[in-house]
C-alpha cells in the first residue's frame, strides 16, 4: 500500500470503530419489554421478529399465530411469515435473558456488516487492482456509520444475514456453486428476498444454485413445519393460522401499500405515494413486470461481460418487485462497489454513466439521516419523507435498466484481477 492508502485505511478504521460503538449502544441501553413500552423502537424487530417468537416456539406454541403472540408476549407487531428455520437458526439469541440476547445479536449483526464490506472488497478486486484491506475497511466503515447500517442494529433487523446470503450467492454462483446455494438458502429467510433472487439466478444460468438453495431452505424449514402441524392438531389448523397471519398483515399499517406510515420502497408502494392510486392486484402486476424486464436484461448483461451491473440490476429488481423497506438495499452493497469502480474507469463510454448514476441514486437511503428527514418533513410533509427512499431506489432500477440496454461487449470486457 502507498502512504496515501495507509492513511485512508487508518482514518476509515478509526471512523468505523467509533461508528460501531455508537451503533451498538442501543442494545445495552434498551429497556426490558413490557406492555407499557410497546412503542419502543430500539430493538423492536429483535423483540417482535426474533426473541419472543422463538420463546413462543420453544415454549410449545405457534409464533405465526397473531392471537397467541399478542396474548403471551409484549410485542407490537405480529410475527411475519419468515422461513420456519429462522426459529432454529436464531434460537441461541433467545435462550438467555433479553438484554444479553440483544447485545449478542447486535454484535453478530455488526460482524455481518463487516463481512459484507469484505464481500464488497472482493467484488471490486475482481475488476480493479486496489488493495483488498483498504476497500474492505472503507466499505465497512461507511456501512456502520450510514443510516441503513445503523438502523439494522438500532431496530434489530435480520437484514445483514440476508444481505450476506444474497450477495454471497451472486458472487460465488460460478466459482463455488455449493456455497452459493447455501448463501441463497440464507436469503430465503424472508421469502420476498428468496423468491425473486432464485428466479433471477435461474435466468442467469445458475440453475443448480437456484434449485439447490431453494431446496436447502425448504429442507431446513420442514422439521419446524411438521412440529407446528403436530402441535396444532393437523394441517388444517396450521393453514388456519397462516390465513390469520396473512389477514392480520393486510390490515396493519406496517405493510400495506396505502399505509401513510410505512416506508416501503417497492414500485407498487411508490406508485401509490406519488399518485394516490393503488389498483387491486397492483403488487402481483409489478412483481411479474419487474421480473420479466430484469430477467431479459440481466441475461444480456452477462452476455456482454458486465457482471457487476448485472448483479446490481438483480439486487435492485429484488427490492422493487415486492414488499421491501429501505434497509433491504443492503443486499446491493458489493454490486454497488464493483459498479462504481468500473463506472469510474469507463465513465466516458455509453451506458456507464447511467450505471454510475444508479449507484448514486441507490446511495440515498444510506445517507437519509435524521436531520435530512426532519427537514423533508417540515418542508414537504410526512408522506414525502417516507417516499424519498423509495423514489430513489425505483429510479436506480430504471437507470440500471437503461444502462443494461446501452452497454456493449467491446466496452465492458474487463480482465479479472486475482485476489
Amino acid at each position: 500500500m502507498s502512504p496515501k492508502q495507509r492513511a485512508v485505511l487508518l482514518v476509515a478504521a478509526v471512523a468505523g470503530v467509533l461508528g460501531a460503538w455508537h451503533a451498538l449502544a442501543p442494545s445495552w441501553r434498551v429497556p426490558l419489554p413490557t406492555p407499557a413500552d410497546l412503542a419502543e423502537e430500539r430493538l423492536q424487530d429483535f423483540r417482535d421478529a426474533l426473541y419472543f417468537p422463538i420463546r413462543e416456539f420453544l415454549g410449545g406454541g405457534n409464533p405465526y399465530d397473531p392471537a397467541a403472540m399478542f396474548a403471551h408476549w409484549p410485542v407490537r407487531q405480529d410475527f411475519n411469515l419468515y422461513q420456519p428455520y429462522h426459529l432454529l437458526l436464531h434460537a441461541p439469541f433467545a435462550v438467555a435473558g433479553y438484554r444479553a440476547g440483544a447485545v449478542a445479536f447486535s454484535v453478530f449483526s455488526l460482524l455481518l456488516l463487516v463481512a459484507l464490506g469484505a464481500l464488497a472488497a472482493h467484488a471490486v478486486r475482481r475488476h480493479v487492482p486496489v488493495p483488498f484491506a483498504v476497500t474492505a475497511v472503507v466499505v465497512s466503515a461507511l456501512l456502520v456509520t450510514s443510516q441503513v447500517g445503523k438502523a439494522q442494529l438500532y431496530v434489530g433487523q435480520v437484514n445483514p444475514l440476508i444481505a450476506l446470503g444474497a450477495a454471497g450467492a451472486l458472487l460465488a454462483r460460478r466459482d463455488r456453486p455449493g456455497w452459493a446455494a447455501v448463501a441463497l438458502a440464507l436469503a430465503w429467510l424472508k421469502p420476498q428476498y428468496g423468491f425473486p433472487l432464485a428466479v433471477l439466478l435461474f435466468a442467469r444460468g445458475s440453475h443448480r444454485v437456484a434449485v439447490r438453495g431453494t431446496a436447502i431452505a425448504a429442507a431446513a424449514s420442514l422439521p419446524v413445519v411438521l412440529l407446528l402441524v403436530v402441535r396444532g392438531g393437523g394441517i388444517g389448523s396450521f393453514l388456519d393460522v397462516v390465513t390469520a397471519n396473512l389477514t392480520h398483515a393486510r390490515a396493519t399499517d406496517y405493510g400495506a401499500v396505502d399505509s401513510p406510515t410505512a416506508q416501503r420502497i417497492d414500485v407498487a408502494a411508490v406508485l401509490f405515494r406519488v399518485t394516490g392510486w393503488a389498483p387491486s392486484g397492483i403488487e402481483l402486476v409489478v412483481l411479474a413486470a419487474v421480473l420479466v424486464v430484469s430477467v431479459l436484461l440481466v441475461r444480456r448483461l452477462d452476455r456482454v461481460s458486465a457482471g457487476p451491473v448485472a448483479d446490481l440490476l438483480t439486487c435492485l429488481a429484488v427490492v422493487v418487485c415486492v414488499v421491501h423497506q429501505p434497509g433491504d438495499v443492503l443486499i446491493a452493497v458489493p454490486a454497488m462497489a464493483a459498479t462504481a469502480a468500473l463506472g469510474w474507469r469507463h465513465r466516458a463510454e455509453p451506458g456507464w454513466g447511467a450505471a454510475a448514476a444508479a449507484v448514486l441514486a441507490l446511495a440515498v437511503p444510506f445517507a437519509h439521516l435524521y436531520t435530512v428527514d426532519t427537514a423533508v418533513v417540515s418542508v414537504f410533509g410526512a408522506r414525502a419523507a417516507v417516499t424519498v427512499d423509495g423514489l430513489a431506489v425505483v429510479l436506480a432500477w430504471g437507470l440500471a435498466v437503461f444502462a443494461a440496454v446501452r452497454l456493449t461487449p467491446a466496452r465492458t470486457a474487463e480482465p479479472v484481477v486475482a485476489g
